[in-house]
């Protein structure tokens, strides 16, 4: 099998480039020019980068030179902090989604797999599942939105089977430094003590190996036009998270040092059954486990640095 990815030095797609190789598949991963990401990606003769922006994305074809069946399409601009509220970056996300269909038919892939995000349904009482309404709160989660429904739509028009997955909290090896994962871990393995708020929401973590392999099992066996929920499908109090991170890392954390964000979601949790009926994704590392991966990665990067 020949995949494209896009945003291919990112967390999930990084995993995900490893695991395709490691069941034998060549791959051609775009990265932006210059990116101070490469080192996340697996050093590999299956591997080729093609470095391009976001907005040259139709112009890669005669980089890869060859037809392929399957694009992961990941690239996105503008995912944290105030940009997740700037309606120009993001729209234009949705634009290059479309783009990257178009590339797929130009490479005649028969596949087309998107990375979608909780921020699709806002706020939303019980476990989230692929038919839970979607009411998004900031033009991040609107975009992803409309991406997801675009491209569905245009790939159908194409004959390219369309599968897209909303992701919940993925952490691991590769993960930006602002989530509350590496940020934490970085404060606790440095001394520093790590404040918190309560931590009393229950939340759903799944490690990137895992999200990994549920894209590619998405790929091979997922229903074309299918929206897959992804998470690990169980919830605890964040603070059980915490005192995971305090125990492997050492330092000290303070709970109840932050007050709550005033629109702070207290439940978060994927029902992960129809990914599971379709495609037998399970997830297979436990939080501990992963957590103890991410350290490791973390120190690694720390003593190259």
């Amino acid at each position: 099998m020949r995949a494209v990815v896009t945003g291919a030095s990112s967390m999930i797609a990084s995993s995900l480039i490893r695991l395709l190789v490691s069941n034998g598949h060549e791959v051609f991963a775009f990265v932006r020019p210059c990116s101070e990401k490469l080192d996340n990606l697996i050093k590999s003769d299956s591997v080729h980068i093609i470095e391009a922006e976001l907005s040259d994305m139709l112009s890669a074809k005669s980089k890869i030179g060859c037809d392929c069946d399957v694009l992961f399409h990941f690239a996105w601009s503008g995912t944290g902090g105030a940009m997740r509220s700037n309606a120009e970056i993001q729209q234009k996300n949705v634009q290059y989604t479309l783009d990257a269909v178009e590339l797929a038919k130009q490479l005649n892939c028969k596949t087309f797999v998107g990375a979608g995000s909780q921020a699709e349904y806002g706020r939303a009482v019980g476990k989230l599942t692929p038919d839970t309404p979607c009411n998004p709160e900031n033009e991040y989660g609107r975009a992803k939105f409309e991406a997801g429904e675009k491209s569905r739509e245009l790939a159908k028009n194409y004959g390219i089977k369309h599968i897209w997955l909303r992701v919940l909290s993925v952490y691991g090896v590769g993960d930006n430094d602002f989530t509350i994962t590496v940020s934490s871990l970085k404060k606790l393995l440095n001394g520093k003590t790590a404040e918190f708020t309560p931590a009393e929401q229950l939340w759903d973590f799944l490690y990137c190996d895992d999200a990994a392999n549920a894209f590619y099992l998405a790929a091979l066996k997922g229903k074309n036009g299918a929206v897959y929920t992804l998470g690990s499908g169980e919830a605890k109090p964040l603070k059980d998270y915490i005192e995971i991170m305090r125990k492997n890392a050492g330092g000290e954390i303070k709970l109840g040092a932050l007050p709550y964000n005033e629109n702070q979601v207290m439940y978060l949790c994927a029902d992960i059954s129809e990914l599971t009926a379709d495609t037998g994704f399970k997830p297979q590392i436990g939080y501990e486990e992963g957590i103890r991966r991410t350290i490791n990665w973390l120190k690694e990067v720390k003593s190259n640095g």
